[in-house]
């Protein structure tokens, strides 16, 4: 992983597809499996779980190249842009080596004509300036977590900061996600990403293929199940579409839909034909969290992906796109507990934060509070630590 994230130069370095064994040649070792943590892998859902609503119906359409990485390596320019202010609980890092859990920001995704993806760009610095001044209280009690957020302090979390995306350069960004995050993976760290706008996870999600089958666990107000839109595959609408057409995707659960997005009827025909599991906002107030969390299965490897626009208005308005009826920081804070409690966080996402609505920085704030309780969660992990 030295070279994997040392040497790329993103500016200069065009996308292409490289293989599984050239990837571990910049990684400098031979490919070992990853540890599993939940069903084996198939070609569909695994046997054990036939019948109980996964479909793990892969299409003949697969829009993410399975590696889209720079392939060309040798420049001194790191994928990297260094933090000065390392998000709380982890220290600044050039690689992942010997950590647990990564962080690491990603400022653009894939645009769309017409539509500015900067006022995203600042979020992940916006994160790690609201904690900052938590960050010097480690060792203070957590009353979230009845003890100091990390109860060992042998548990090492790294920032490795922003990688140098730019906001038109679809493809560049894309590849640049998949290095870091298949780096992290590599490394044995949990991946933990703040975005961006929410086309960030489609990169981010590919980055897993190759190890254990994943369950994608979206908390978010859309569904993001459109094919297209404006022309565009791996724009924000379609994110849970594409997450469909990966291999190592074997679930999809979605809790938060509310209001209108950019959903018609043969979008959620389509996520419904899939086998999403979808559970909508209101369901959610009235039935609980366990609606959605009976659908992780145990043991199983579960990865995140959280729009900051599924909390409500009174909590979050600082999002594209705020609206009424959404889900409280606890209902959230809880469905992560409970993940962590029933199956394994292989990885984190958030997205969708723009800070030049944050008024007072208390939605920073709120955001940054919501990836402690994630790294708190992975630092207690069995799995993570065995």
């Amino acid at each position: 992983y030295e070279r994997l994230f040392k040497d790329i130069d993103p500016i200069r370095a065009p996308a292409g597809a490289v293989s599984d064994a050239a990837v571990d040649d910049l990684a400098g070792h031979s490919r070992q499996p990853r540890r599993h943590h939940g069903p084996a892998r198939s070609s569909g859902p695994p046997h054990h779980l036939a019948g109980r609503g996964t479909s793990g119906r892969k299409t003949s359409r697969l829009i993410a190249p399975q590696h889209e990485m720079p392939h060309n390596v040798g420049m001194a320019t790191s994928i990297f842009a260094r933090t000065t202010t390392p998000f709380m609980a982890t220290r600044a890092s050039a690689k992942p080596a010997g950590a647990k859990l990564a962080v690491f920001g990603a400022p653009h995704g894939t645009p769309y004509r017409g539509i500015d993806n900067k006022p995203h760009q600042t979020a992940p610095n916006a994160f790690r300036k609201a904690l900052a001044g938590d960050a010097a209280w480690l060792d203070h009690w957590d009353y979230d977590f009845d003890s100091t957020l990390l109860p060992d302090p042998t548990f090492k979390a790294v920032d490795l900061g922003n990688l140098k995306t730019k906001p038109r350069d679809g493809k560049g960004n894309r590849a640049l996600i998949k290095t870091a995050t298949a780096g992290c993976l590599a490394a044995g760290a949990v991946p933990v990403m703040f975005g961006g706008d929410d086309s960030t996870p489609i990169p981010f999600l590919s980055a897993f293929s190759g190890g254990s089958p994943i369950t994608v666990f979206q908390i978010d107000a859309h569904i993001d199940w459109r094919d297209e839109r404006e022309g565009e595959t791996m724009g924000y609408s379609s994110t849970m579409r594409r997450a469909s057409e990966m291999p190592h995707v074997w679930r999809i659960v979605q809790a938060g839909a509310r209001g209108i997005g950019s959903a018609r009827e043969e979008e959620v025909t389509a996520a419904k034909t899939w086998g999403a599991h979808i559970i909508p906002a209101k369901a959610v107030h009235q039935r609980g969290i366990d609606l959605a969390l009976r659908h992780i299965e145990p043991g199983s490897d579960v990865v995140i992906c959280l729009d900051l626009d599924v909390l409500d208005t009174s909590a979050m308005p600082a999002v594209a796109h705020p609206s009424p009826g959404g889900f409280t920081f606890d209902q959230v804070t809880d469905m992560i507990a409970g993940v962590a409690a029933k199956a394994r966080i292989a990885g984190f996402a958030m997205v969708e934060f723009v800070a030049a609505k944050d008024l007072h920085q208390a939605s920073a704030y709120t955001a940054g509070r919501i990836a402690t309780h994630v790294i708190a969660h992975v630092a207690r992990s069995k799995a993570t630590n065995a």
